[in-house]
């Protein structure tokens, strides 16, 4: 079960990845392998605060679901995948 991340690049800047599914998740990388290591990373450390407070992981969001979410605006969509499974 992937989740889609919001990868955006600004001039100057480093990558910022986002996610729609989990508000407050983000994460940055130097470059476009470290920002998504860093991506499963902190998918993997949000799901598990989630957990140990007993809230409920959403199910992943469709592409067709997040067509019109203006976060997308400028950005690329990669797959994440859940934590315990493999990319």
């Amino acid at each position: 079960m992937d989740y889609i991340a919001y990868l955006h690049k600004e001039p100057k800047s480093d990558f910022g990845v986002s996610f729609p599914d989990f508000p407050g998740c983000i994460s940055a990388g130097n470059t476009l392998d470290e920002a998504r290591t860093m991506a499963i990373e902190a998918l993997q450390f949000h799901i598990k605060g989630m957990l140990e407070d007993g809230l409920e992981i959403p199910p992943p969001s469709s592409f067709d679901q997040l067509a019109g979410d203006p976060a997308m605006k400028d950005a690329v969509a990669v797959l994440i995948p859940r934590p315990g499974e493999t990319a």
